[in-house]
């Protein structure tokens, strides 16, 4: 992660992001209250004596909007770069999150390019598993780029 505070704020959207689209996954929270509980409570809060840091607001809202938009379109681009027998419905439900997140920044975000999308999700996986599942979500986002960003 970069020590740019631009980047920086980007960084923290995107790990907020995933942990809004596993919440809306898993409690099935209406998209504008899901938004609005991270602004208030989440982005840049501190919980428990720990300090969130700072998002980019807009950015963390496209993301999210834009997975909860185009879910259908994601989950094919992503269904089909999984080894044979592999389904969305067995991976990890967070695993899940930040490869929809991935999936969707390469589809719709032209001014991130590749390289970045594609390691911030890794960084973003680090953060909750090891170094195996971080290499399946570059190895994924990477062939979802192949067809996305021609």
């Amino acid at each position: 992660m970069s020590t740019n505070p631009r980047s920086q704020a980007r960084s923290a959207a995107r790990l907020a992001a995933v942990q809004a689209l596993y919440q809306q996954q898993m409690e099935g929270t209406p998209l504008n209250r899901l938004l609005d509980e991270f602004h208030q409570h989440r982005l840049g809060a501190e919980i428990e004596e720990v300090q969130f840091a700072d998002a980019e607001t807009a950015f963390f809202d496209d993301i999210v909007k834009g997975v909860d938009a185009r879910r259908d379109e994601i989950d094919l681009l992503l269904s089909e770069k999984l080894a044979q027998g592999w389904t969305l419905a067995r991976l990890d439900r967070t695993m899940l999150q930040i490869l929809r997140a991935g999936t969707y920044e390469l589809l719709a975000r032209a001014d991130v390019s590749r390289a970045t999308a594609i390691s911030e999700y890794v960084d973003v996986a680090k953060a909750f598993f090891d170094d195996r599942e971080a290499k399946f979500v570059n190895g994924v986002l990477d062939a979802v780029a192949k067809d996305v960003r021609r």
